[in-house]
């Protein structure tokens, strides 16, 4: 089973420990299974292509350095129908 993480791909983040601290940038990629993120701008390193020769990449930046930068996602309002139930509104 995937696990679930708050920060989510494209939200802005805050690197909140390590060599990057202090630093803002957007997120390209998550991978879950090493709990890692890829924040554009961030971690670069130099990859060696035999086609392309050298080339400067993201690297991961493990997922508990980083926060967000803007706060939660703003939550979903709930319209109650005449039945009672609760249903999600279409905003």
């Amino acid at each position: 089973m995937a696990t679930k993480l708050k920060i989510k791909k494209g939200s802005s983040v805050k690197v909140i420990a390590g060599a990057e601290k202090g630093k803002k940038g957007t997120v390209l990629e998550i991978v879950t299974a090493k709990m890692g993120v890829r924040v554009q701008g961030l971690r670069i390193q130099t990859h060696f292509d035999k086609k392309e020769g050298l080339q400067k990449k993201e690297g991961l930046i493990h997922y508990s350095n980083l926060a967000l930068a803007d706060g939660p996602a703003p939550k979903t309002a709930t319209k109650a129908k005449k039945s009672g139930a609760a249903k999600k509104a279409s905003t």
